[in-house]
């Protein structure tokens, strides 16, 4: 019995050392095929190891390093525009901004997978790559100098940011003497854009990037709009006329902006009929006038005031911008070439006190504000007029223009004061033509104003002063 016993427990020792032989041996083997696994990776990048999908299992260092660096010259071609409003403002190209991949930190990471510091985590990672039990996925950077970034969207803030401002509106003795409407602001989203542009840098390795970047912006509202800054009931601008005095003597334009100035801030309530000769008063050297050229009693002459016109007519287009009722209008006797430097012949007005007016009429629901603007560099003349719009609708044919005759032949007058040898201009020619247009108005879809303007220019010629004095 006790032999029996003692054979058993030989048995199972000989199983125990056996199997403890055995597992020796796998272990053995083991750290023999991990010492040659390490000695065939030595200096280079473990199996399984792969960056942006690529294996670079068996690289050294420094051919990951030139991997990246060829990659780097693919992207020098890539340009990135930005976008403004739907308009292009500023590209950069991939060498502007030194644009590339860092190799580097890529071979870095890559290379320390099984060359860790933990001795726990470095036995994993080569054990999982020897017996290929898991895979190890990198991502590369793409590194750029974000300076010129920075720099450009410094310089667009700069050039587009703008402040919201409140409206502005001081009445006083009768008038409008202060007067600003409101105007929105504008910010552009820096941080946006570099965030957008940084993405866009990113997609670069999917091919998913934009050639085109937008700067985006947010509209800045005023705190205090023209509706609120009145008891007038003004709120918005209604219309704008235009007029173009280019080619007018220093004296004209003198008279202009003299002239405008008398009805920049003035109120016209509601249903009123407004006289310009009763707004303008008095013109004369009196009041600051100069003489400038005028038709009077069928002839060109240097009179106080000339240039006057020019306001009228620019109030006139105003009012017909605004679909106004037009009172009281005349043209001029010829057709003056100020008035055809941005318009067809027809839509001019003219003015001499007492008998001669332009009226019109404010059928607006509220009062009408008057703001004249003169542009010096450009010669333009433009009435603002600031209201509240009530949906008419305008309509304004183009000018029909018939019976066009040329400017009769030149005359040539004696003028002994002027000494002899000495031809001075005094009168200027203008071809001759009837002009009409139409101008309808429609308010809530019913025909409000339908009425044809009519202008008869006669031909006009030069006149020439011949002196004769000794």
């Amino acid at each position: 019995m006790i032999t029996k016993m003692n054979n058993k427990w030989i048995k199972i020792n000989y199983f125990l050392v056996g199997t403890v032989i055995a597992i020796t041996v796998i272990i053995l083997n083991y750290f023999y095929k991990l010492y040659r696994y390490n000695l065939t990776f030595k200096n280079k990048v473990y199996p399984n190891v792969f960056i942006d999908n690529q294996d670079f299992s068996g690289f050294t260092k420094m051919q990951i390093i030139e991997y990246f660096s060829k990659a780097s010259n693919k992207l020098q071609d890539k340009r990135f525009t930005a976008i403004y409003k739907d308009q292009p403002i500023s590209t950069f190209s991939a060498s502007g901004i030194n644009l590339k991949y860092d190799g580097e930190t890529a071979a870095e990471q890559a290379y320390l997978i099984g060359r860790s510091s933990h001795a726990l985590s470095r036995f994993y990672q080569v054990f999982s790559s020897l017996i290929k039990i898991q895979k190890y996925q990198l991502l590369s950077n793409l590194n750029y100098n974000h300076e010129p970034i920075k720099e450009f969207v410094s310089k667009s803030e700069e050039s587009y940011n703008k402040p919201a401002r409140n409206a502005l509106f001081k009445f006083e003795n009768g008038k409008v003497t202060s007067f600003r409407n409101e105007e929105k602001g504008l910010k552009i989203l820096s941080d946006q854009f570099l965030m957008d542009f940084d993405e866009n840098i990113k997609n670069l390795k999917n091919e998913k990037y934009s050639k085109s970047i937008k700067l985006e912006y947010e509209v800045i509202q005023p705190e205090i709009t023209l509706a609120q800054s009145n008891s007038f009931g003004i709120e918005e601008e209604i219309a704008v006329g235009k007029s173009d005095y280019t080619h007018s003597i220093p004296e004209r334009v003198h008279n202009v902006i003299l002239a405008a100035s008398k009805f920049n801030g003035v109120l016209i309530p509601k249903d009123k009929v407004f006289s310009f000769v009763d707004a303008i008063g008095d013109i004369s050297s009196l009041t600051g006038y100069k003489p400038a050229y005028i038709i009077k009693d069928g002839k060109t002459v240097l009179g106080d005031g000339g240039g006057v016109c020019q306001v009228s007519t620019t109030l006139f287009r105003a009012a017909l911008a605004a679909g106004l009722p037009i009172v009281e209008r005349h043209p001029h006797a010829y057709r003056v070439s100020y008035y055809e430097n941005d318009s067809k012949p027809g839509f001019d007005a003219t003015i001499f006190a007492p008998s001669v007016d332009l009226k019109i009429k404010n059928d607006t629901p509220g009062y009408i504000l008057i703001q004249t603007e003169i542009d010096e560099e450009n010669n333009l003349l433009s009435f603002h007029f600031y209201g509240k719009k009530d949906n008419r609708k305008i309509e304004i044919t183009d000018t029909a223009l018939w019976d066009v005759s040329s400017p009769p032949a030149a005359r040539y007058q004696d003028d002994p004061t002027l000494k002899k040898g000495i031809t001075k201009q005094v009168d200027f020619p203008a071809w001759g033509s009837k002009a009409s247009f139409v101008y309808k108005v429609y308010k809530n879809e019913q025909l409000a104003i339908n009425e044809k303007y009519y202008s008869f220019y006669k031909p006009w010629q030069a006149v020439f002063l011949v002196g004769t004095a000794d």
